[in-house]
Order: C-alpha cells, then sequence, then structure tokens
C-alpha cells in the first residue's frame, strides 16, 4: 500500500503557535499563556502520534469479483479496511465505485459490503480506494492507498423480443426462417429467394435417405432433397457500427444484436458478424459459443469498415442491426443474396412496417427493391 501524508504543516503550525505563546510567556512574563501554549504543543504531538500510529500498517483490502458482469445487474464490491496499532482517531474510506465516504474513526476493523451497477457496457477499470486517517481537529492526516490495476467487462443486456402488435415472437421466427424447411414461412412484405431445403432432380448413387419420397408418391417423379450448409441456412445476425447518431443509438444497437443473436440461437442456431470481422461466428441452440460473441459486443465501438457479407448466397434471413440515422435501407443489405432481409435499429425507417421490437430498436422487413426516396442523411451504403 501506498502512504502519504497530508496536513502536517498544520501541526507544525499549531506545535509553533504553541511554543511561541510559551516564549511570549517567559518573556513578557505572563504565566496566563503558558496553559495555552503546552496545550498547543500536546495537542499537535498527541495528534501526530495518534495518526502515525494508526496508519502504520494500515491496510485496504478489496476481494476480488466477478471478471464480468451485464449491464445495470449488481456487481458485488467487499471491501475490508484494517489500521494499525491504534484505531483510527477519525476518517473515512474513499471508494470511486460508492461515490460517498465511509467514516472509519473508532475501530481497527471495519468490512464494506455493497453490490453496484454498470449503466454501460465496455471495459471499467477500478481505480484505487484511499483510507484517509486524520485527527478530529485535522492536524495531522494520513492517506493509504488500496490496490488498483483491476478491471471488469460490462456486457450488454440482454431483452426479450417482441412481435408488434403482441403476437409474440413467431414473427421473428417466421423472418428468420429458422428450421431450414418450407412450412417456415415467408417473409413479410418480401418474399423468400432461395429455399431453406430445396428439392432438385434425383442424382443416381444420391443416398436413399435423400429421396423426397411424398413428392414421388405424388408426382411419380424421383427428387431429392437439396440440403444447405447451416452456416448458409442459418439467420445471420449483422453489427453495422458505421455513423451510430449517438453512443445511446449504438449501446442500443448492441443490446438489440445481442438479444437477437440469443433468442435466433434457441430456436435452431444464428450466425453473428461483428464489426472487423471476416467471417460470421456461428452460434448453436447450446450457446457454447456465445460467451465469446457476447464479451465481443461489449467492447463494440463506432468504426468505419463496411461489414463484409461476402457474396455467397443465403438462404437464411440477414438482420442488419445498426445505430445510424438513415433515410433509406443499407445498399449492402440490398444487394445481399439471402432469403430475407430485416432492418433493426433505434430510428426506424417510416417507410417500412415494424415487424418486431426489441431493446428500444423495431425490427423491419426489407425486400430487394425498398428504397425510400430522398437523400440518405446518414448513408450506409
Amino acid at each position: 500500500m501506498r502512504q502519504g501524508v497530508g496536513a502536517v504543516p498544520r501541526a507544525g503550525a499549531a506545535a509553533a503557535l504553541g511554543a511561541a505563546l510559551v516564549m511570549a510567556g517567559a518573556v513578557f512574563d505572563s504565566a496566563s499563556l503558558y496553559p495555552a501554549g503546552i496545550a498547543l504543543l500536546l495537542l499537535s504531538a498527541g495528534a501526530v502520534a495518534w495518526v502515525r500510529l494508526a496508519a502504520r500498517s494500515a491496510a485496504v483490502e478489496r476481494a476480488p469479483g466477478p471478471t464480468s458482469v451485464v449491464e445495470e445487474q449488481p456487481w458485488p464490491l467487499r471491501l475490508r479496511v484494517r489500521t494499525g496499532v491504534l484505531p483510527a482517531p477519525g476518517g473515512e474510506l474513499l471508494e470511486p465505485l460508492l461515490g460517498w465516504p465511509v467514516p472509519i474513526g473508532g475501530r481497527r476493523s471495519q468490512a464494506v459490503r455493497i453490490n453496484v451497477r454498470f449503466s454501460r457496457r465496455g471495459r471499467r477499470a477500478l481505480e484505487s480506494s484511499e483510507l484517509v486517517i486524520r485527527d478530529p481537529l485535522r492536524l495531522c492526516e494520513r492517506r493509504v492507498a488500496g490496490p488498483g490495476g483491476e478491471e471488469v467487462l460490462v456486457l450488454p443486456a440482454v431483452e426479450p423480443v417482441a412481435a408488434s402488435g403482441g403476437g409474440g415472437h413467431a414473427g421473428v421466427g417466421s423472418l428468420a426462417g429458422h428450421g431450414g424447411r418450407a412450412a417456415a414461412g415467408r417473409l413479410p412484405g418480401a418474399e423468400a429467394e432461395l429455399d431453406l431445403d430445396g428439392l432438385r432432380p434425383y442424382r443416381p448413387g444420391a443416398s436413399a435417405s435423400r429421396i423426397h419420397w411424398p413428392a414421388f408418391a405424388r408426382t411419380g417423379e424421383m427428387l431429392e432433397r437439396r440440403l444447405v450448409a447451416e452456416s448458409e441456412s442459418s439467420p445471420l445476425v449483422v453489427l453495422d457500427a458505421r455513423h451510430p447518431a449517438s453512443d445511446e443509438s449504438l449501446d442500443a444497437a448492441v443490446r438489440a444484436a445481442a438479444s437477437l443473436c440469443v433468442h435466433l440461437a434457441r430456436l435452431g442456431g444464428v450466425g453473428v458478424l461483428l464489426p472487423g470481422d471476416r467471417r460470421a461466428t456461428q452460434v448453436a441452440s447450446d450457446l457454447m459459443a456465445w460467451p465469446a460473441v457476447h464479451a465481443g459486443l461489449a467492447v463494440v465501438e463506432p468504426s468505419a469498415g463496411i461489414p463484409a457479407l461476402g457474396t455467397a448466397p443465403r438462404s437464411g434471413a440477414i438482420f442488419w442491426v445498426t445505430g445510424a440515422d438513415l433515410s433509406r435501407s443499407p445498399s449492402a443489405l440490398l444487394r445481399a443474396p439471402a432469403g430475407g432481409r430485416v432492418l433493426v435499429g433505434p430510428h426506424p425507417l417510416r417507410s417500412l412496417p415494424v415487424s418486431f421490437t426489441v431493446a428500444g430498436c423495431s425490427g423491419q422487413p426489407v425486400g430487394r427493391s425498398s428504397r425510400a426516396g430522398g437523400p440518405a442523411r446518414r448513408s450506409a451504403a
């Protein structure tokens, strides 16, 4: 622990005044000056001795807490204050996370237990606590600094997805085309352009398990299932961090992306493309890959790069999440060859219907040719 001395000049000044009074009493042969001078000398000497004995071996200990916590959820702060040979005559514990001083006078040991909450995602460096030991007259003061250098990763909150008009979550699953089957439904406002599991003429030598027997029973023609890779058939959540309208808008977009990832992963799996990533990360229904994605979302900052969607066609829907205030759909989303396109953000387009809401953002299905007229206020093209 680092120790420092403060307010010692006050004790020195009091002692000097006491000595001056004693000398003045001797010079002017005034006995009335002796008691005041001696009292000041004793007070200053006693204050310095008491504070230094209390500060000797004094320490502030902070129990290690979790390395990560979700926004607005409690994080346990556990502190123990220990003084030296004597209990502190007075003083306080200064802890930046508390926001108010904790009195520590009269006890050699004291524990502080409280839960704190972080309102914003990101890395939070925990500043060191400081123990201030001083006498009641503030003639002498010692400061003892606690440990520092700890860091907490604040993760974005995951909030429920609500369909517009109270229709539950079915609307999001329908937009995503989850399950890879033709019965998954069509995208409102924009028909699916690729089947998740299509049919094609039977190829000699193909496994019999891939033959679509209901079609053979109806038409007499041998057809086989065309299976697509999981990364192509599952929905894709793309976080676009370019030109957010504000820090709050970007935070809302990050929360929406996190919420959609968890919701869609539980429905059957989802791909996640974060700013700077060249390839999407697959999150399966067991959520084994979710902690790494969650940590990546926590540290997202505004960026200038366009998300790398690639040119490979996808049969799953793309959920384009942005914190920008747009006047038209992003051209990169409109050009994407996908089974569906959904624009998600805190600033919805007036020209598109809202299918669902999540974390203060609106989800709006986008067709390939759907563009709002007029120039973009902040184009994500």
